[in-house]
């Protein structure tokens, strides 16, 4: 060997983007990456960094948009393979044929074995499931979730229904203690607890752990749900459970409508998930769901 050889750090960099369920989601496949290149150091550029803080595969984390220094330390003169690639873009996403996660797996040249999400909350986040505890059985409602690019409270994409949500509301109010989870307090149901304040993520993640029936839509909160091995049941619109969601729950998709809208402003998806107004095909919530399917969904919970 010669004097003052040196071996260059090998490192794996995985860049994330997107919301708190799709960062959730990634968590699946750290094991995975570990196990396919164990002689690389992961370093994880994400846009909800406080998810990987707890991985010991993980050596470290930086926020999106905030990675100082970073050429110097991973890339430049350094054995370095960079992951910033997006599963949505994959034919197999696109044409709604895979999960995100086999989209991923093959992004990274993993085997894809049905990886589930992972969250590994520390002594701390552990104890917010305090805050949750209620006198009577807790239900956890999520209606709305995600941001909209205007002033509209629902999307009806992905989005529960006002008169939907206020109706399973209505029916389990007597027996559980509803807790709902929206975006702002307008969308709030009459005499429930809504929860609209921002919160810190494994504080929202943290109810889950406390209650014994869960409905819920296609956003975070389902796959914290499978991560925490809670089954719940999922409602979906324009998204599908085939490339979002997990066969741990009981996922009950929308009725197919009676007509096809044209979608004028669609490249290579279908729905936006903000919900366009004018690409809903539905004329009523009775179209959608049967609330007989779903409340026996929500009683086997």
């Amino acid at each position: 060997m010669k004097v003052g050889y040196q071996t260059k750090e090998k490192y794996l960099v995985w860049h994330i983007e997107g919301g708190l369920g799709k960062n959730i989601a990634a968590t699946s496949l750290l094991s995975s990456i570990k196990e396919k290149y164990d002689d690389r150091k992961i370093i994880v550029v994400a846009s909800y960094p406080e998810l990987f803080l707890t991985f010991p595969e993980v050596e470290r984390v930086y926020p999106t948009g905030n990675t100082p220094y970073f050429y110097q330390d991973y890339i430049e003169d350094k054995d370095t393979l960079i992951f910033r690639h997006e599963g949505y873009f994959q034919a197999g996403h696109i044409n709604k044929q895979q999960h995100i996660i086999q989209s991923w797996c093959q992004l990274l040249d993993l085997e894809y074995k049905n990886q589930q999400p992972v969250l590994l909350p520390n002594m701390v986040q552990q104890r917010m499931t305090n805050a949750w505890v209620r006198e009577k059985p807790v239900m956890i409602l999520q209606t709305n979730g995600g941001p909209l690019s205007d002033d509209r409270l629902y999307s009806w994409t992905r989005d529960m229904h006002p008169a939907l949500a206020v109706k399973i509301a209505q029916y389990y109010s007597k027996d559980y203690h509803i807790i709902q989870i929206c975006r702002n307090e307008k969308e709030a149901i009459p005499g429930v607890e809504a929860v609209t304040q921002p919160l810190f993520n494994f504080e929202l993640i943290s109810a889950l752990a406390v209650s014994q029936k869960r409905v819920l839509i296609d956003s975070s909160l389902q796959h914290a749900a499978a991560a925490l091995k809670l089954p719940s049941t999922v409602l979906w619109v324009g998204t599908s459970p085939k490339v979002f969601g997990y066969d741990l729950h009981n996922n009950i998709v929308a009725a197919k409508p009676k007509y096809t809208p044209k979608l004028i402003d669609s490249y290579l998806f279908d729905y936006s998930f903000d919900g366009r107004p004018e690409q809903c095909p539905y004329d009523s919530v009775e179209d959608m769901f049967s609330f007989k399917e779903i409340i026996e969904s929500i009683n086997k919970l």
